[in-house]
């Protein structure tokens, strides 16, 4: 008798175990393309996470960026249930049906980077990024004190319409229209279609690293010097803001984008805990006078 209701015990003791030590399962969903170096910083800092929080997480992106591949993905890992589900909604007509969807089914949702606004409306939990107009209204409004009076901003990124607001709000910081190149991921097309505005504006304002890579080319190629602004980090653009080709960078910390979800949402699957408010990881302007200080993490930490 004493034996059986040891041997119940153990058993027991050894059920509540296994669940406490269950594997939490996350799946990260970036909307970046493979060859894009800001995206890597953000894998990073979801591996770095997964290690720290012992939890499992399966990063997933559509290689070239197409957003119906991107929704496949999501309906890919909605199917295994996960613990949580991290995404950027860098389009919310095409991805909005598959992230209620994961809501519905009380998948807890954290989205990043992009869509703030329509994270809300799907019912994430939370958001974890820059604010994207801000972010371009104070580099216009810091341009302007510098004398710009015009630019283009180069988009390499069209389908993402947050990135839209980084360009308005640079427009809107200086006063005057919003003036957006379709520029591609296609470096050479890129430099064809920017040419011809060298000579119209005062400041070009790219985006992010792959746009401002093809950029800083073209105007090495051209041997000229125009006021030059970009968002996010890479080390081509921390050498860039070195020797003076890029005037500042916007900062917006995508290692912490990449980082926090992971730590938030295996806190929430053990703990039944997540922060009340939305996280904002920048703006901050990196400029020659403290890139020192970031340009030794560029490409992996910032």
């Amino acid at each position: 008798m004493l034996y059986q209701i040891l041997k119940m015990a153990v058993a027991t003791f050894l059920s509540c175990g296994f669940l406490f030590a269950k594997d939490i399962n996350i799946v990260f969903v970036g909307s970046g393309i493979d060859a894009d170096p800001f995206w890597s910083v953000v894998k990073n800092g979801a591996m770095d996470a997964a290690k720290d929080m012992g939890a499992k997480v399966e990063y997933r992106n559509a290689a070239n960026g197409d957003r119906t591949e991107m929704a496949r993905i999501i309906q890919s890992a909605i199917s295994k249930r996960p613990d949580g589900l991290v995404v950027s909604i860098a389009d919310k007509d095409a991805l909005a049906k598959d992230i209620k969807r994961a809501v519905d089914l009380k998948i807890p949702v954290i989205n990043v980077n992009s869509g703030a606004e329509a994270g809300k409306e799907l019912g994430a939990l939370l958001y974890i990024g820059n604010s994207e107009y801000q972010a371009g209204l104070l580099a216009g409004k810091k341009a302007k004190t510098e004398g710009v009076k015009s630019f283009i901003c180069v988009n390499h990124e069209i389908t993402n319409t947050v990135l839209e607001q980084r360009c308005q709000g640079f427009a809107d910081g200086l006063g005057v229209k919003n003036n957006m190149l379709d520029a591609g991921f296609d470096p050479s097309e890129s430099q064809k279609k920017l040419e011809p505005y060298l000579s119209q504006v005062d400041a070009i304002l790219t985006i992010g690293p792959v746009s401002a890579s093809s950029t800083i080319d073209l105007l090495k190629k051209k041997r000229m010097k125009k006021y030059f602004v970009t968002f996010d980090l890479s080390q081509e653009i921390t050498n860039a803001i070195k020797d003076g080709s890029i005037d500042f960078a916007i900062d917006q910390q995508q290692y912490l984008q990449g980082y926090l979800p992971i730590v938030f949402l295996t806190q929430y699957a053990k703990y039944g805990v997540i922060p009340a408010n939305d996280v904002y990881t920048g703006p901050a302007f990196v400029t020659k006078s403290n890139v020192d200080s970031v340009q030794k993490f560029a490409g992996k930490y910032r």
